[in-house]
């Protein structure tokens, strides 16, 4: 996997990679991560899959890292972790 870029947000840590003909845009909240592949062949340019990273994406995408946290944090209770 090859590093292209670090796109700037100031809640989450988000990363433009290429990866066996795909762009992989990594979003890091903490402990979780959402990955989301693209094709290149269905862009232009890594330019373009950096415009995908708007704000009502990365909204949905905070609404999510809260889920994810409540799912794993439901788990580590019922198996009785601290």
């Amino acid at each position: 996997m090859r590093y292209l870029k670090e796109i700037p947000h100031p809640a989450f840590r988000v990363g433009l990679y290429a990866w066996n003909n795909k762009y992989l845009i990594k979003i890091e909240a903490g402990m979780y991560e959402q990955t989301y592949k693209i094709s290149e062949m269905d862009v232009s340019s890594p330019e373009e899959v950096i415009r995908l990273v708007d704000e009502p994406f990365l909204q949905r995408v905070n609404e999510r890292f809260a889920q994810m946290h409540e799912d794993f944090t439901k788990t580590v209770e019922r198996h009785e972790f601290d």
